[in-house]
């Protein structure tokens, strides 16, 4: 099987989607087999039919052939069937393709292949095309016979131009729909006794879904299946944006019927609560956009472990804080923190006690300062708060922070002390250091404290 080029690779898709897809597939393909052939069997045993509704009559056999050909052909088409499977799945498609397009061509010309006499027919209504599928579901069918052709061949002009066929054969049968739905006089041109039936119609439907589902593994489709923003927001506003107008053109036509308001009212009515419901989306995406959007940052910024910022993001965040302390003329502190004896931690009781570690300094962090400090790690054992810190106030802070230590390591059970080595640096309210300047003085700070601690101790 050909390569696909690397420029048609879908982005990374759901994984959610990926394990309910086949399933949903697999229903919609068994339902449409079990109508067609329900349908044909009606068709071969006209007795039976005292049996079913009226409208289970009205599918051609010619429509219940397509329909079942292009089940098993999507079906065949999975990458889990072998290759003489695929090439049935090919086949198939073909006999669709001609199939529809040799029932366009007795409308277009105005002559019978004798289609309708492969099975017995007829529906009752009063059309010179008698037992001929609709015109509108042979169209279809040939649109989706041969998507289904250039989906199997995973080359790129074939795969661009199934999804074009298969965008068409959507526009095709929610026009069908809308025209079933609201009555309205036929399309084409033609009399209501060439009206697509029921069966047809919801057979089709559910194919096409069928069809963009199999399209959106490799083509333009792929969007609706990926883990990405903008492909969750398409799976999230379609719905919406497809019912819209159809919700819109059903209710102006409730109104105008029931004489309830003038019909220029109505519609003016209609067309801006349609504006507004627009901008209404609007918002909600771009809300959207943006919440996902600081997932993404927050990803990019924290450290995984204990939900600190790490270094990139403490950089960013400090330097905006600095900035804003210098605008309100505030004194502006950072704190250098190290976890003592990590390396003994790690080679006395395991990576994942020293790792649990570091998650509990984290912690006492944000149990000590404020939520508009901002705290990181910065290092394997080396913590950093920046924040609007007086000398006085800093000195509180640090008190808290080793008296929740001491609290800490009361607990029954510790295996070891939780210790820490602090320094800070605070730059008064006209003070020009840069944040980098202050972390390295606080840096300094921190060492000296270390310093004394192994002298005193030695």
């Amino acid at each position: 099987m050909p390569k696909l080029p690397p420029a048609l690779f879908p982005l990374e898709p759901d994984p959610a989607l990926l394990d309910t897809l086949p399933m949903a597939k697999r229903i919609c393909l068994g339902a449409i087999a079990l109508i067609a052939l329900l349908t044909l069997g009606l068709r071969l045993i006209p007795a039976l039919s005292r049996t079913f509704p009226p409208d289970w009559q009205l599918m051609n056999a010619d429509a219940a052939l397509c329909v079942l050909f292009s089940a098993l052909s999507l079906d065949l088409s999975e990458p889990r069937h072998s290759r003489r499977m695929h090439q049935l799945s090919l086949l198939l498609a073909a006999l669709v393709a001609l199939l529809a397009a040799a029932t366009l061509c007795e409308y277009k010309f105005h002559v019978s292949l004798d289609l309708d006499a492969l099975l017995a027919s007829g529906h009752g209504f009063p059309s010179p095309f008698f037992g001929r599928m609709s015109p509108q579901a042979a169209g279809g069918f040939a649109l989706l016979g041969i998507a289904s052709i250039l989906i199997q061949t995973r080359q790129r002009f074939a795969i661009r131009l199934a999804d074009l066929l298969i965008f068409c054969l959507g526009l095709l049968v929610l026009i069908v729909v809308s025209e079933y739905l609201f009555g309205v006089l036929p399309i084409f041109g033609l009399s209501m006794g060439m009206r697509t039936s029921p069966l047809t119609l919801l057979c089709l439907f559910l194919l096409t879904q069928v069809a963009l589902f199999r399209a959106a593994e490799d083509g333009v489709f792929s969007i609706l299946l990926g883990s990405g923003i903008g492909s969750r927001i398409a799976r999230l506003c379609s719905p919406a944006l497809l019912a819209l107008p159809f919700l819109s053109e059903a209710a102006r036509a409730h109104f105008i019927r029931a004489s309830h308001l003038p019909s220029n009212y109505a519609t003016a009515i209609l067309v801006s609560v349609a504006a507004m419901f627009s901008f209404a989306l609007l918002l909600f995406i771009a809300w959207r956009i943006n919440s996902m959007e600081r997932e993404i940052r927050d990803l990019s910024l924290r450290d995984e472990l204990t939900g600190l910022y790490n270094l990139r993001g403490f950089h960013l965040l400090g330097e905006q804080a600095l900035r804003l302390a210098r605008r309100s003329q505030v004194p502006f502190t950072v704190l250098f923190i190290d976890l003592d004896n990590l390396k003994q931690i790690n080679d006395s009781f395991g990576h994942s006690v020293g790792s649990a570690t570091l998650a509990e300094t984290g912690e006492l962090l944000k149990e000590t300062f404020r939520e508009t400090d901002v705290m990181g790690r910065i290092g394997g054992d080396e913590f950093v708060v920046a924040g609007q810190f007086s000398h006085a106030a800093i000195s509180v802070a640090i008190l808290r922070l080793r008296e929740a230590s001491a609290r800490h390591n009361s607990e029954a059970g510790r295996r070891f002390p939780l210790s820490f080595s602090i320094g800070h640096f605070t730059s008064e309210v006209n003070g020009h250091e840069s944040l980098r300047e202050l972390l390295t003085k606080a840096d300094h700070a921190m060492y000296e404290e270390k310093w004394r601690k192994k002298s005193t101790s030695g």
